[in-house]
């Protein structure tokens, strides 16, 4: 698009031209692959397209803080909340690599909603880049040269999008292609969602015990039920989880801290793999508030699905963990295809001990395969009935690898590098140090400084708007309701209890996915079956 609708003035002056039947002009210059997006076969996820045009849907539209005008910060207690809705257009094939589109969008934006365009390009690997907003001129730079790209429609509020034009500009630089690396890696906090039944930000409705994680920026946001952008999680007890990222949050919307400065969408003076929300709590970075002016209450990082925090990797508390930022690397991924979730293990043997789970439909990366085995990682093996996509992994023998590939034998512990014990700094991270104390809550169920579980200000509404309210409040036991905004039923549990909290049979429906304090944590409950 030619300019923001999140800007006042430009919105307004623009829903004006549309409304007198004026459609912003696309540039005459025919260079670069343009096309006309079909807005009618998109994936949607919290909008409806209906007469020709796209709207959000009330009923399965996320809430999430509205942005601040540009060049404006949001104050302590300015987060109010907006609906948010996804569309995710069909890929496009280009004649010319591009690392520019360009996107225009026939729209009408009310003062207070706007409309815009995400892009992605494929990746050498058959992955993609992260999803890159648009910048005030309509354009989205890719991090690389690429022959495919997606876009991905925005909208909050009343906006309604009528069409949407898009134009590839043939290539002039950029990276071609990927250089060997690993994957980002770094330690952090994890807190747990919960929000059973719930809508995450992708659309996915949230079960009993799910397995998929929240990481705070729409960039790593997989479409609903794809694996596009996946993590493994360790935990300090050394186990591991494999899991796709289907929500947004905690705290922030905009912080892909795992991201280097020029890459960064914001708080680029930050180091490289610290979040803003664990510079706020335990730094006071700006002001100790997250992006929306609300005290960050919790450094967390990443959010993790109760399958994810309870099964795979056996928390019972907020952790800081070891979290690999999968699609950054430059193995091919590979997905996941099992009923429920898949064992890991220690080495190519059904003998061997389980070391982790990879949920289905996550990505993995495939090092190699041998004798019916896959090798996705140091002492981590997957059968590869589980990986019908890993056909062309090359042979462990052939790459002149062992097949246990520094794997444990039966019975040992696996050398994977598993989250930093609290208390210990992680990788990439300044911060890990201060794990401990945050990691517990006080006596009294109250929060209080270092505590990990507290709420970011009230209720969930029913109608999943979440609570707009900026104070920290903690919930004990005996307020399991008081959690964090879009966190209904998700207290912490006082320690001074006894016996356990049961975690919370449903939460906001509508799911307040990017305003998450950091869900709360309670004790595992008894597996249902």
């Amino acid at each position: 698009m030619r300019m923001r609708w999140r800007t006042a003035v430009l919105a307004a002056a623009t829903a004006a031209l549309t409304l007198a039947g004026i459609a912003p002009a696309i540039a005459a210059e025919p260079s670069g692959t343009s096309w006309t997006a079909d807005l009618a076969s998109g994936e949607a996820a919290g909008v409806t397209t209906s007469g020709g045009a796209v709207r959000l849907d009330p009923a399965t539209a996320f809430r999430a803080p509205a942005d601040a005008p540009a060049g404006e910060a949001l104050t302590e207690g300015a987060a109010d909340l907006v609906s948010t809705g996804l569309l995710t257009l069909a890929p496009q094939d280009l004649n010319t690599p591009t690392s520019a589109v360009e996107s225009v969008l026939d729209a009408t934006v009310p003062p207070g909603s706007s409309a815009s365009m995400d892009v992605r390009g494929r990746t050498a690997t058959g992955g993609w880049t992260e999803w890159i907003p648009s910048s005030d001129a309509g354009v989205a730079e890719l991090p690389t040269r690429t022959s495919e790209v997606q876009g991905r429609l925005v909208v909050t509020g009343d906006a309604t999008v009528r069409g949407a034009t898009l134009r590839a500009e043939p290539s002039t630089g950029g990276v071609e292609g990927l250089t060997e690396q690993a994957p980002l890696s770094y330690n952090v906090f994890a807190t747990r969602e919960g929000l059973v039944g719930g809508t995450t930000a992708n659309g996915h409705v949230i079960t009993e015990r799910d397995h998929f994680v929240a990481l705070p920026s729409r960039r790593a946001l997989s479409p609903r039920d794809t694996s596009d952008y996946s993590v493994r999680v360790c935990a300090p007890n050394g186990q591991c989880a494999f899991a796709p990222v289907w929500d947004v949050g905690p705290w922030n919307t905009r912080d892909d801290y795992w991201n280097s400065a020029d890459q960064r969408q914001e708080w680029k003076d930050l180091p490289q793999g610290v979040p803003q929300a664990q510079a706020a709590y335990r730094d006071g970075y700006n002001g100790g508030n997250d992006q929306f002016g609300r005290k960050a209450a919790n450094p967390a990082g990443i959010d993790l699905g109760d399958g994810v925090f309870w099964d795979a990797l056996g928390l019972k508390d907020n952790s800081q963990v070891q979290v690999d930022y999968l699609w950054t690397g430059s193995v091919r991924l590979s997905k996941v295809s099992a009923e429920g979730v898949a064992q890991v293990r220690s080495a190519p043997s059904d003998d061997a001990s389980v070391v982790g789970v990879a949920a289905d439909s996550a990505d993995v990366p495939v090092e190699c395969v041998s004798a019916g085995w896959a090798r996705i990682g140091e002492g981590q093996f997957l059968t590869a009935s589980v990986l019908p996509e890993a056909t062309d992994a090359p042979s462990c023998a052939a790459a002149g690898d062992a097949v246990a590939g520094g794997a444990a034998a039966p019975g040992e512990e696996p050398t994977h590098a598993a989250a930093a014990a609290p208390g210990s700094a992680g990788s990439g991270s300044d911060a890990a140090g201060n794990a401990a104390s945050d990691a517990a809550p006080t006596a009294s169920g109250s929060v209080g400084e270092g505590a990990s579980v507290v709420g970011a200000g009230g209720r969930a509404d029913a109608g999943g708007a979440g609570a707009s309210g900026a104070g920290s409040g903690g919930a004990g036991a005996s307020d399991a309701g008081s959690g964090g905004a879009g966190a209904s039923g998700a207290g912490a549990a006082d320690p001074a209890d006894t016996g356990p909290v049961t975690a919370p049979s449903s939460a906001e429906v509508g799911g307040a996915a990017a305003v998450r304090a950091g869900a709360a944590t309670v004790e595992q409950p008894t597996a249902t079956g």
